[in-house]
């Protein structure tokens, strides 16, 4: 596959109806954020430079234009106030080393369904991913995490990227994350800002399956989150272990996806 949005143009409301009956694979969503939008850096899933859903008038974020970033360094200013820390998991998660992804790079899927390491879109104005782990106990093996902040041009841009993330879940059932990791055996689901509980952002992504590794063995669970409001898209990687439940991994993800969609909204909104 070319890079994200050079080819594949499914609107994240196409990509929702097809997911009822899809098993895919996400990819090592933690460890960075996403493809080449050059061809269609002013592009729009609908005309509004959205998906054509979204939370409620009175539970929509209202930005201040003049809190949103519109330099790289302006960009890369807002990640390092949004983007998680060991805290924002909870206690006792560490960080990993390399802490901090190369700013000039993020992974995109090949046709071989191994991700590789590219020059990031013309969409993208910043990017940055850091890695922690939850350490090795006794009867329980260490749990990998990432979490990532893009902040793209606009956001029919950010809303592009999710769409391109359930068409990759879907033609890639089984993934390479890199040298002796693979996930597969996903299930996925997507909630519009505004259906069922999701009021958090405009759109949200979930992935659940099977991590499987040469150092930790397998099979693992594997849990995954993503999330776009305006131009900010943010996303959450957790790879199980040994003695680790569903539920721990589950609630890892979640609990730093929370934290980092609220340091969001408040680094954005219009201050009344």
């Amino acid at each position: 596959m070319p890079l994200r949005g050079a080819r594949y143009g499914l609107s994240l409301a196409l990509a929702t109806a097809l997911l009822a009956g899809c098993s895919g694979a996400a990819d090592d969503r933690g460890e960075a954020e996403k493809g080449d939008a050059s061809t269609r850096a002013s592009a729009s899933p609908d005309p509004g430079g959205g998906t054509g859903a979204g939370p409620s008038p009175e539970e929509a974020l209202v930005p201040d234009p003049a809190r949103l970033p519109k330099t790289r360094a302006e960009a890369r200013d807002l990640i390092d106030r949004v983007i998680a820390g060991p805290d924002s998991f909870g206690p006792g998660v560490v960080k990993r080393s390399p802490y901090e992804s190369d700013p000039a790079t993020w992974p995109v899927l090949g046709e071989d369904c191994v991700w590789q390491q590219r020059k990031p879109a013309y969409s993208v104005l910043a990017t940055l991913t850091r890695s922690f782990e939850l350490p090795a106990e006794p009867g329980k093996g260490p749990v990998r995490l990432g979490a990532v902040v893009t902040v793209h041009r606009a956001p029919g841009d950010a809303a592009w990227e999710m769409a391109e993330s359930i068409e990759e879940s879907m033609r890639c059932p089984t993934q390479q994350l890199r040298e002796g990791e693979l996930i597969g055996s996903m299930v996925a689901a997507a909630l519009l800002g505004g259906e069922s509980t999701q009021t958090a952002s405009e759109d949200s992504l979930s992935e659940t399956g099977q991590y499987r590794s040469s150092e930790f063995g397998g099979p693992h669970h594997y849990s995954w989150q993503q999330a776009q409001t305006l131009q900010f898209t943010v996303a959450v990687t957790g790879k199980g272990a040994k003695g680790r439940t569903e539920r721990e991994i589950d609630d890892l993800v979640v609990q730093a996806q929370s934290a980092m969609l609220a340091r969001l909204e408040s680094a954005v909104e219009k201050q009344s």
